[in-house]
């Protein structure tokens, strides 16, 4: 309530009282009755300012950055940023947010009536949905400058097979700078996805990924990728790990993160799993290469048994700036949905010391989005700069 209409308040009840016009019963009944609704307006005007000053702050004593949400599933749907932080509070220290870059098709002549809202529900096709990138930069601008502190939102809406993907990119950047921190999760190899995409199947080896690589680097983009390291069905070596390794040879100016650590719902570690990590990790070729581990489904395998559990530590403490945690929720709509996934790795957090710990749930996300965001900002400057008025 502002001060002109509290003065205007006070001004009428004095002069109700003042008023010889007016019984004097009446009147007192008028007065009281107007400081009532007076009381009640500037009770719920406080209410509002409280509300507002409670906005979530840092200060909260965060669980975890999460380097890996999902605010939109699968139809694009999902919750808003502001609802995102109505819901986590403080609980979250910063958060890498985007959509999902793909849409399932509502193909009446394949489910008829029935909406699927997951790749899983449907045979009909996905297909990549671009506009999910401005839903993204619209959710971020419609933060305050304190929460929109706390994300670092990704670009996503491109096709991994399209020579022209990383002028997407481009384009994005100069459409909303100031706001994008990277690309991702996007998917090259993907469980069942990969086979439902319509048109051509990402590949590893596809010239394409390569210029989204270059971008990246040019740029100095965080780059989060989905790719399985194997198929369905395990193989004698996993499928897809050699191209990976060839691809990570050819861009080790990019800031890559390997979501998953390459496994998925109906991709489990093989025997040699960890192993081939260890190798990847050891290589300061891919110094640049970080693995999150990421997804309740993925979590599962990690915290199977104690042997899985001390195996996974032993790793992570080798090589303690080289993970990052992220959830992979997708469009949680309570607390309970969304921390699942960091409750799962609890058996795992309690294995590992404190320093890495606090690595893996704070420092090295802080590390690679801290330095990769300047580097942004400056050459979205350049480019604007250079652009004809």
């Amino acid at each position: 309530m502002s001060a002109s209409t509290i003065q205007h308040w006070n001004s009428l009840i004095l002069a109700l009282k003042s008023s010889s016009r007016i019984p004097r019963l009446r009147r007192t009944l008028v007065v009281l009755l107007l400081l009532v609704i007076w009381q009640y307006c500037a009770t719920l005007h406080a209410a509002e300012l409280a509300g507002a000053e409670r906005q979530p702050s840092i200060q909260d004593h965060p669980h975890f950055h999460d380097v890996h949400f999902h605010l939109t599933n699968y139809i694009q749907r999902g919750i808003s940023a502001k609802e995102f932080f109505q819901m986590v509070g403080g609980r979250v220290g910063r958060v890498a947010m985007f959509g999902i870059p793909l849409q399932q098709k509502w193909d009446y002549f394949v489910s008829g009536e029935r909406a699927p809202n997951y790749y899983l529900l449907s045979d009909a096709a996905l297909y990549y949905y671009s506009f999910v990138d401005a839903m993204i930069a619209q959710e971020y601008l419609s933060l305050n400058d304190e929460l929109q502190a706390r994300v670092d939102p990704m670009i996503t809406g491109f096709n991994p097979t399209d020579m022209y993907a990383a002028d997407h990119i481009r384009r994005v950047l100069l459409t909303y700078p100031g706001v994008f921190s990277g690309i991702g999760e996007f998917s090259v190899h993907k469980e069942f996805v990969s086979a439902k995409v319509a048109g051509h199947t990402a590949s590893l080896t596809n010239p394409a990924l390569d210029r989204i690589f270059e971008a990246v680097a040019e740029i100095g983009l965080v780059a989060i990728l989905h790719c399985d390291i194997d198929m369905v069905r395990e193989a004698e070596h996993p499928v897809h790990y050699d191209d990976l390794v060839r691809l990570l040879v050819k861009h080790q100016d990019a800031s890559i993160i390997w979501a998953h650590t390459g496994l998925g719902r109906f991709v489990a570690p093989a025997a040699k799993h960890l192993a081939l990590l260890d190798s990847l990790l050891s290589d300061n070729r891919f110094d640049n290469v970080m693995l999150d581990i990421s997804w309740d489904e993925v979590a599962l395998y990690v915290v199977q048994d104690d042997k899985s559990i001390d195996a996974w530590a032993a790793l992570i403490e080798k090589h303690p700036t080289r993970f990052l945690f992220g959830t992979d929720s997708v469009a949680p709509r309570d607390w309970q949905a969304y921390v699942n996934t960091f409750e799962v790795y609890k058996p795992l957090w309690q294995r590992l010391d404190e320093e890495t710990y606090n690595q893996v749930n704070f420092a090295n996300y802080e590390r690679i989005f801290d330095s990769a965001v300047p580097k942004i900002r400056a050459w979205e400057r350049a480019q604007l700069e250079g652009m004809p008025q």
